[in-house]
């Protein structure tokens, strides 16, 4: 699986990791918003519960004394400045006395009623410090003890600096516990998709496989959402193949529509005689020659972009260089291959046409020797070069150019129609090549061509 900025793999698990964070991070906040407020909620009806029992521990003496002992049975109200007190005070006048739990070892002051007033039920809630630096929050409530009316101040103090400390320490539980989830959830999710987007990859391979003619059409089973495209990219495929047979007839029909009216010409060129007769026949013989290589480039352009073809090169060339070493046998015609097989991307005919032209060309200005090699592109190894030499004569550099045109010939003494290397040249255009002329090592010309490999 490719990953890059257009990628769609990254682009689904880039989405869906996002939204995973997000809704951990929104679990998270909910989860401790919902668990403070459990642990307020809880606070604050356990300081309300000790009042309470404060409250019904604690009367009048005869005497117009304060009196009783709350038991909380809890030892924090034991321990000095554990952040847990409770505290009684008389308000009415004649009213004496007062205690507070053992773990309050000095008064804690309480706010003026002006600043923190007492609600419709007599009680008010504030946050001040303790006598050991914590934060502790305070119930307060005034009670009326006796038929006097009598009123003393019950205070409760509870420690909030701990109850902070507790959901701080939940909090960080459940965000590990959560971060922890979330990493082993990301990571399912993206195997879940890199795995889901797998037909893709099978779609792309069985493209490739079309693509460098290994195959005809799309093989294989899809899932439901990626048949239908198998299924048109098949008939996409197929439509390609027609279009591309019927151009191929329409060429053979105007090779055959034509070859009869040349014919023709030629004949009654030849039967004329004299000037006029000599003038038909070298201008049919043009037409025709003409009408074979535009026919030719015209079969090259329709199967352009189509469905690569697969040729195996080293067979061609070792039959081509049999039938010019039996054809002319004064010349020695060499070859020689890399250890692995080159297979041209394109259609044996072409090739066939490129070697022929050129070992015909180099074997009539050879003087004794011609080669031929096949070698890896050494750039691009998508690429290979075919390379032929002679011990002929040679094309000085600045003619080079001008060999390649269409109908020119540079040596008038050999025969021909100076249409070998321009058919050479167009034939590799189409294929998207290139062609050079070259000094050669064995004192001629060296004809160097790069074509792509199928792959």
């Amino acid at each position: 699986m490719r990953f890059g900025p257009r990628s769609l793999s990254l682009r689904v698990v880039t989405y869906s990791t996002v939204w995973a964070i997000a809704a951990l991070v929104v679990i998270a906040t909910l989860i401790s918003a919902l668990y403070r407020d459990a642990e307020e909620r809880g606070f604050r009806g356990l300081l309300t519960a000790h009042l309470y029992s404060v409250v019904t521990a604690v009367s009048v003496a005869e005497d117009g004394s304060l009196r009783g002992a709350p038991e909380l049975y809890d030892l924090k109200f034991t321990q000095p400045e554990s952040g847990w007190y409770w505290a009684v005070e008389p308000v009415s006048p004649g009213l004496g006395g007062g205690f507070r739990s053992p773990s309050m070892t000095r008064p804690i002051p309480a706010p003026p009623v002006a600043e923190v007033p007492f609600d419709s039920e007599f009680q008010r809630r504030y946050e001040t410090t303790g006598p050991g630096g914590e934060r502790i929050d305070v119930l307060e409530n005034d009670f009326i003890l006796d038929a006097q009316n009598r009123v003393a101040r019950f205070r409760v103090m509870g420690n909030r600096s701990e109850l902070e400390q507790q959901i701080s320490q939940f909090e960080r539980q459940i965000y590990t516990y959560l971060a922890v989830f979330g990493a082993g959830m990301i990571a399912i999710n993206a195997l879940a998709i890199l795995f889901g987007l797998r037909p893709l990859d099978q779609v792309r391979n069985a493209l490739a496989q079309v693509r460098e003619g290994t195959a005809t059409k799309l093989d294989g089973r899809f899932p439901s959402e990626i048949e239908p495209l198998a299924n048109e990219t098949n008939a996409l495929i197929e439509n390609n193949r027609r279009i591309l047979e019927r151009a191929r007839t329409q060429v053979g029909n105007l090779a055959h529509s034509l070859k009869t009216p040349v014919a023709v010409l030629l004949n009654e060129g030849r039967s004329m005689g004299g000037q006029k007769g000599d003038l038909i026949v070298e201008q049919a013989a043009s037409m025709q020659e003409q009408v074979e290589h535009y026919l030719k480039r015209a079969r090259i352009a329709a199967q352009r972009d189509s469905v690569v073809f697969r040729t195996p090169t080293r067979d061609i060339v070792d039959r081509l260089v049999r039938v010019f070493r039996k054809l002319n046998p004064a010349v020695a015609v060499e070859s020689s291959f890399p250890a692995e097989e080159i297979v041209f991307a394109g259609e044996r005919e072409d090739l066939e046409e490129i070697l022929g032209n050129l070992l015909e060309n180099a074997v009539k200005w050879a003087k004794s020797r011609v080669r031929v090699s096949l070698m890896a592109g050494a750039d691009n190894r998508e690429n290979f070069e075919i390379s032929i030499e002679d011990d002929g004569p040679g094309i000085p550099p600045d003619k080079a150019r001008e060999a390649l045109k269409r109908g020119r010939r540079l040596d008038e003494s050999k025969p021909g129609t100076g249409l070998g290397l321009a058919i050479v040249a167009d034939l590799v255009g189409e294929y998207g090549g290139t062609i050079a002329l070259e000094r050669a090592q064995l004192g001629g010309l060296r004809v160097a061509i790069v074509l792509r490999q199928a792959s």
